[in-house]
């Protein structure tokens, strides 16, 4: 099941017992599986591995016929007949049980093997959140969780808490059950190539470094756009919005890794505990008023997703299925931070998300400051602000965007673009899952939030979420356009304004 590709490169992994609660999920045929699948292939997941599903109601039969199914469905680029099929769930043990019964612990821990005279085991929830405790506190009674005979680790899905005190509790509960270093947050988009090639960029090149402070930088812009909008969330999304979904969990986890410091060695610990850093010279919101001036929430009502004449209808957020028609719940937001330290004062990093945008897009923008006098400022055509751009997804890169004289007899100015892809063939970037569970397996916890980041985060926001919570309105935008109201108003003071990608 071998084959040639850039993913191949990599730590081998222990041979491990891959225990997935919640085995019948939806993560689990979308994401999971054609993760494992692929480092099989490549040699990333020890051949003698074994994948324990915990779930009810499904014979295994039943269970692994669902998973083929959504194999086809959700990896239609991964060649896999039935025989190779066959061949793979060779690995499958299934456990039947309910999470809340002690005899289903009991039967997992009959169920896991000792292979090569070690007993290691990953717990992966792809359970909702308010199962973790429950999960913790039964591996840990049937002593699941000591370590005497190999690893164990628990991995868990965000959103890892709604707010700063749920988020507290679910860590007092966690750490009362398991060691720190046992527990790994999982956030997926750290595990995309791009983001972990920024610690690459900024601390493999000299290039960068004597650029990257307020001297240079006017300001940062992070983004998530997406074309889509809820699909099947809308339980979740009328919970969480785009604040929780996107600005607390993925985006800030991004400005970090832009704002930090370079750590004294290139360990777990030591990239956590500069990324805190960070988030703890975040400036506090001092009232409401400051909030309405700092941040932009608005959804998304009906509109067309292109500008043909037959161009589909989209439906307006509170016109989805599961969604109240009073909903104020915001699928747009942006926020505007200021990281008060001695590289980054002054500089503003708005991070904004939203969902039924015209262009499914993730970028980090580092925007420079105009040169202190412009030669060519009065000409037809005047020079704009340079950016460099991290392209996050899709066409993963980084683009630089310079000023260059127009061809012929003038002095006029043309954008110009160098670009660097980050890999020449799509195929030769790894999946997020497929990352961050080799790096579980291997006991790397570089690209897991640590307990204390996790709160200082929810801590920054909370004063946000405060602010919003007794709102009877919230600004619409038309979906497919880029038209939301507040955004020119937060960049009027950045040099380019808002940035839109394309």
């Amino acid at each position: 099941m071998m084959t040639e590709s850039a993913q191949c490169i990599g730590e081998p992994t222990m041979p491990t017992n891959i225990v997935i609660l919640g085995a019948g999920g939806d993560l689990t045929k979308r994401k999971l599986m054609p993760a494992l699948v692929k480092m099989l292939r490549c040699g990333l997941l020890h051949e003698d591995s074994k994948i324990i599903g915990v779930l009810k109601g499904r014979s295994q039969e039943q269970w692994l016929s669902e998973l083929f199914e959504g194999f086809k469905s959700y990896a239609p680029d991964i060649e896999m007949t039935s025989e190779q099929w066959h061949s793979f769930t060779s690995m499958f043990k299934m456990v039947s049980g309910d999470l809340q019964e002690e005899i289903t612990y009991q039967a997992l821990a009959e169920n896991l093997e000792t292979i090569q005279d070690q007993e290691n085991a990953m717990f992966y929830c792809a359970i909702p959140p308010r199962w973790y405790t429950t999960v913790a506190a039964g591996l840990h009674k049937v002593g699941l969780i000591d370590e005497s005979k190999g690893f164990r680790r628990m991995v868990i899905e965000k959103p890892f808490g709604m707010d700063l005190d749920s988020a507290q509790q679910l860590n007092t509960d966690l750490q009362e059950l398991l060691d720190e270093s046992q527990i790994y947050r999982i956030d997926h988009y750290l595990g995309k190539e791009s983001v972990q090639n920024l610690l690459v960029y900024r601390f493999a090149n000299s290039i960068l470094e004597p650029l990257w402070n307020r001297n240079f930088i006017d300001h940062i812009q992070i983004s998530a756009a997406e074309s889509i909008g809820i699909e099947y969330r809308a339980n979740y999304y009328e919970k969480s919005g785009a604040l929780r979904d996107m600005i607390q969990s993925h985006l800030m986890q991004v400005m970090t890794l832009v704002a930090m410091e370079p750590p004294v060695e290139f360990t777990a610990d030591a990239v956590r505990d500069e990324k805190i850093k960070v988030l703890r010279a975040v400036r506090p919101f001092e009232n409401e008023e400051e909030i309405k001036n700092l941040t932009v929430a608005a959804q998304y009502g009906s509109g067309k997703s292109g500008d043909a004449i037959d161009s589909e209808t989209l439906k307006a957020y509170v016109a989805e299925e599961g969604v109240s028609p009073e909903s104020v719940t915001e699928t747009f937001t942006a926020v505007r931070f200021h990281i008060d330290n001695w590289r980054w004062q002054g500089v503003p990093f708005v991070l904004w998300t939203g969902k039924r945008l015209p262009e499914r897009v993730s970028e980090i923008v580092i925007r420079f400051r105009n040169p202190p006098f412009n030669l060519f400022d009065t000409h037809a055509n005047p020079p704009q602000a340079n950016s460099l751009v991290f392209r996050v997804h899709p066409d993963e890169g980084i683009a630089l965007r310079m000023n260059a004289k127009m061809p012929g007899l003038t002095t006029d100015t043309q954008r110009m673009i160098m670009r660097a892809p980050y890999s020449d063939n799509g195929e030769d970037v790894s999946d997020a899952y497929e990352v961050l569970l080799h790096d579980v397996l291997t006991g790397d916890a570089t690209l897991f939030s640590r307990g204390d980041e996790v709160e200082e985060s929810w801590s920054i926001i909370e004063p946000i979420l405060h602010a919003w919570k007794d709102r009877i309105s919230v600004d619409r935008y038309r979906a497919g356009t880029w038209g939301v109201n507040g955004m020119d108003k937060l960049f009027e003071d950045c040099v380019g304004g808002w940035h839109k990608p394309s």
